[in-house]
């Protein structure tokens, strides 16, 4: 079996596949220090919860945006799975060319989404990624990575709401009824999530146009995602698992 971790601001999330399909999805809070023994040992306790054992794991493969907790967690996995794990980064053969003006800046998240996105749904294909930031990622039907647009992500814009003003509450992020909100709660939930529609038709319809590709297909990820894609027309395909597939696409292309 494949264990495949995505390492990103908010969580991790790990998944476990068996050939092609994932079998078991787990998440830890990347946010909480932890050691190479407590990585090691939570990470078995949450396989061994599934019934595999940390032998059933043959490989590991991780993609990280966070580079202050990726000692600690490949220590836990050589120690605990056995195993040295692959990481996504510049050099790793992913199957597509990174053709923006520095290819260095491209963050592996980026670059699994857009792995996934082009070899499970083709080319050319807009990847959007709403996860801590909201990305937006251009894929040419050749497979060339070659415009990107990061905008601040919906629970970082939440946060800023609720932390700067001082009348504002924390609330639950979710898509209100009707965009003519009557409480204090709806109309930041209206602002929240109608002006990400807004600004996610937007960016498409740019991309389209300055791209030249007006039928181009769009892909979205993400752990809000879901609640932006129900919202619009222009997304045709959300798909949760889209990082992870990613990265099983690079480690059979590099194993």
């Amino acid at each position: 079996m494949l264990l495949a971790i995505d390492v990103g601001n908010t969580n991790l999330t790990f998944g476990l596949f068996h050939g092609e399909e994932i079998m078991h999805k787990f998440r830890l809070t990347t946010s909480l220090p932890r050691t190479s023994d407590e990585f090691g040992v939570q990470i078995v306790e949450q396989l061994s919860h599934q019934n595999v054992s940390a032998e059933d794991v043959e490989d590991v493969i991780i993609c990280s945006v966070v580079p202050k907790v990726m000692y600690s967690l490949t220590s836990g996995i050589k120690k605990y799975l056995k195993c040295d794990p692959m990481i996504v980064g510049n050099g790793t053969k992913s199957g597509i060319r990174i053709a923006t003006t520095n290819p260095m800046e491209i963050g592996a998240d980026r670059v699994v989404d857009a792995v996934g996105a082009y070899f499970l749904y083709g080319g050319p294909v807009i990847v959007i990624d709403y996860g801590t930031a909201t990305t937006y990622d251009l894929v040419t039907e050749d497979g060339s990575f070659i415009a990107g647009v990061t905008a601040p992500g919906i629970r970082i814009s939440a946060k800023a709401l609720w932390s700067n003003a001082a009348k504002l509450p924390e609330i639950e992020i979710v898509k209100p009824d009707s965009i003519l909100a009557k409480t204090t709660i709806t109309s930041m939930q209206a602002g929240l999530v109608y002006g990400t529609i807004g600004q996610t038709e937007y960016i498409i319809s740019r991309f389209k146009l300055e791209s030249g590709f007006p039928g181009i297909r769009v892909v979205a990820t993400g752990g809000l995602g879901r609640i932006i894609a129900e919202g619009t027309d222009k997304i045709e395909v959300y798909d949760s698992e889209l990082t992870l597939k990613g990265m099983r696409l690079i480690y059979e292309r590099t194993k």
